[in-house]
């Protein structure tokens, strides 16, 4: 039984190439199933945040725990189905049959993560400091899809170029928009007038250093690559914004940027992002313009002692209600084996207009097979 393979054979090519993880069985010539674990932990001690609403709360709490399955049928047919704990019960995170026609060329059908930006195709698992960007400025995750920022459809993806432009383009269900809207059923039933349009999605990138091959994204390398990229993505749906009142076609876009250069002993790396929402002005608190940006230096401890990874991150979203927010981040992470093994911690303080600043401070662990 061979139990090291890497978590993108785990998902079927669908991550970076970053951890060994899993088990797999093989049970033919090109046919073999595969099955993970994953699960983030964390500790939060949060100003105010206790019942009395005057002094810190103190909580344990499981972000997320899921399990990943994978089957190859052959050198072209694969198929991947992973789980999530939703808090209350454990939900089907992404099911899909998957046709790898060539590096340049997939097909992936059913349910999962529709093109988007650099951190939210990098989930909780695989970003800079650990977890997601909390929904200020990526709110592709935070708002839509059906659990997770999952959606049914059909994507086609690939990797040209030697692997150094990727591109994937999708129709999905959408209908999904996430904060007071509406979904198509619920919309059905309380007698609202809409088409019912796909929602198109689609990412461009290109890598001027190495290469990044794969589906998913992943925000941060640790020091095992060189990387220079610029990635465009967008969504689009005609009345994808459903509420009681109106409704609105539903626009999304950004632009990112990674730098991550191994210096010596370590690696640099700065990332950015520029994002612009619409939804045809029917919910001002969920349209308007974002900016994130990170910061961060690997140090290599000795053979055996794992990596420190120093951070800061800030990231802003002005809706067109007026009600900014803005959160800063000043974190280190404890890399024990890449994205397999992490213990992080970080200070976050979050201002919204016209409220009270929030400040926490965050103890994480994150394991993988």
């Amino acid at each position: 039984m061979h139990k090291k393979i890497k978590l993108s054979v785990l998902l079927s090519a669908a991550m970076a190439s970053l951890a060994h993880a899993g088990v797999t069985i093989p049970i033919g010539e090109d046919k073999s199933v595969s099955a993970g674990f994953g699960a983030r932990g964390s500790f939060t001690s949060a100003k105010d945040g206790a019942p009395d609403g005057s002094s810190r709360s103190n909580d344990f709490n499981l972000d997320s725990a899921r399990l990943f399955f994978g089957a190859s049928l052959n050198k072209t047919i694969k198929g991947m189905l992973n789980t999530e704990w939703d808090g209350d019960q454990i939900r089907v995170l992404d099911a899909a049959a998957q046709f790898a026609f060539s590096p340049e060329l997939n097909v992936w059908a059913g349910r999962l993560l529709s093109p988007s930006d650099r951190a939210n195709m990098a989930g909780p698992y695989y970003s800079l400091g650990g977890g997601y960007w909390a929904g200020v400025a990526s709110r592709y995750g935070y708002n839509g899809g059906i659990f997770r920022g999952r959606d049914d459809g059909v994507v086609v993806w690939g990797n040209a170029a030697d692997g150094k432009l990727g591109y994937s383009f999708g129709a999905f269900e959408g209908h999904t928009f996430g904060i007071g809207s509406l979904t198509q059923k619920e919309a059905k039933a309380a007698g609202i007038k809409a088409d019912d349009s796909l929602m198109y999605a689609g990412r461009v990138q290109y890598d001027f250093w190495d290469a990044e091959p794969g589906y998913y994204g992943t925000g941060n390398y640790l020091g095992s690559k060189d990387i220079l990229a610029i990635g465009l993505a967008g969504r689009y749906q005609k009345d994808g914004v459903l509420t009681v009142a109106k409704n609105g076609d539903y626009k999304a876009w950004n632009l990112d940027f990674l730098l991550e250069k191994r210096v010596g002993a370590g690696a640099v790396s700065v990332e950015a992002a520029y994002y612009n929402y619409r939804n045809g002005d029917v919910i001002l608190a969920e349209q308007g313009k974002a900016w994130s940006t990170g910061l961060a230096y690997l140090f290599n401890l000795a053979p055996g002692q794992g990596k420190l990874q120093p951070f800061v991150q800030y990231q802003k979203f002005k809706p067109d209600n007026n009600v900014d927010v803005k959160q800063s981040d000043i974190g280190l992470n404890y890399i024990i084996d890449g994205y397999n093994a992490q213990l992080s911690a970080k200070y976050s303080k979050t201002e919204t207009v016209a409220a009270a600043d929030q400040s926490k401070f965050v103890v994480a662990l994150q394991v993988q097979y």
